[in-house]
C-alpha cells in the first residue's frame, strides 16, 4: 500500500497500533452548516455584516472562540483591535444559537459510521480530540448516532492547551495507558497532523474536511485519504 506526501510516496507499516484518535469537525462530520448558520446569527444579532456559508466553512478548525473572531473579522486574518468586551458578548450569543442547532444540516463524512463500527469491532481502541468545546460533543454524537463508540473524548476546553498542542494527544495516551508509538492520530487539518508530529505519532490526513485551503499532504501526514474507508485497508496491511 502506497501514498502520496507533498508528491513524494511512502512506504510504512501501521504495525503494533491499538488507539485510533480522531478529529471530530471535518474529519468525522460536516458540521460548517450549522456552524456557519450559528455565525450568521451572532452577526445578525450585532447588527454586523453576515457571510455567505462557504466563506464561514474556510474559517472553521481552531475552535469557537477564533470562529467568532474571525466572523467579527470578516476574515481568517484576525483583527486584534476587536473590542475583548464584543468579543465575549459574540461568543456567548453564538455558543447559545449553536447549543440549540447542533445537528439542523450537520451529517457524517461517508462510510464514517460503518468505519468506527469496522474498527471497534476489530478491537481498537477509539478516541475522539477535537478543539470543540467539550459540552457540544456528547450531544453531537448523540444526534448522529455516534455515541458508545469512544473510549475517551476531549474538547478544545478540556486541557490547558490545545492542538497544535501535543498535549491532548499524550494525555490519552497517559489515559489509556499506551505508548504514543501505538496509536494513530487521525484528521483534516493541519493542526491534528503538527499535533500528531509534535507527538512522534503516527498520523493519517484526510482530504475533504477544512484546512484553510491548504493541502494537507503539505504537512506530511504518514497517510493521506481521500474516503474514511481508507482507514480499514492501513488497518488490515498492519495486521500482515
Amino acid at each position: 500500500m502506497m501514498i502520496r506526501s507533498k508528491g513524494k510516496v511512502k512506504h510504512l507499516k501501521f504495525n503494533g497500533k491499538k488507539v485510533i484518535l480522531f478529529d471530530l469537525d471535518g474529519t468525522l462530520v460536516d458540521s460548517a452548516p450549522d456552524l456557519a448558520l450559528a455565525v450568521n446569527h451572532m452577526l445578525t444579532s450585532l447588527e454586523r455584516e453576515t457571510f455567505n456559508s462557504e466563506l464561514i466553512r474556510s474559517w472553521v478548525g481552531n475552535g469557537a472562540q477564533t470562529l467568532v473572531k474571525r466572523g467579527l473579522s470578516g476574515s481568517t486574518e484576525i483583527d486584534e483591535s476587536i473590542d475583548p468586551e464584543l468579543c465575549a458578548k459574540a461568543l456567548d450569543v453564538f455558543l447559545d444559537f449553536y447549543a440549540q442547532n447542533l445537528c439542523v444540516d450537520t451529517v457524517t463524512y461517508p462510510n464514517v459510521i460503518a468505519t468506527l463500527k469496522n474498527l471497534k469491532s476489530k478491537d481498537f481502541r477509539l478516541a475522539l480530540v477535537t478543539n470543540k468545546p467539550f459540552d457540544f460533543i456528547q450531544p453531537l454524537l448523540e444526534g448522529l448516532e455516534l455515541t458508545d463508540l469512544f473510549e475517551v473524548c476531549l474538547g478544545g476546553d478540556s486541557l490547558s492547551r490545545r492542538k497544535p498542542d501535543p498535549l491532548p494527544l499524550l494525555h490519552v495516551c497517559e489515559h489509556l495507558n499506551v505508548h504514543a508509538s501505538e496509536c494513530v492520530m487521525v484528521g483534516d487539518s493541519k493542526n491534528d497532523i503538527l499535533a500528531a508530529n509534535a507527538a512522534n505519532m503516527h498520523s493519517i490526513g484526510v482530504t475533504y474536511g477544512y484546512n484553510y485551503g491548504e493541502e494537507i499532504g503539505d504537512y506530511q501526514p504518514d497517510r493521506v485519504v481521500d474516503d474514511f474507508s481508507q482507514i480499514l485497508s492501513f488497518v488490515d496491511e498492519g495486521a500482515e
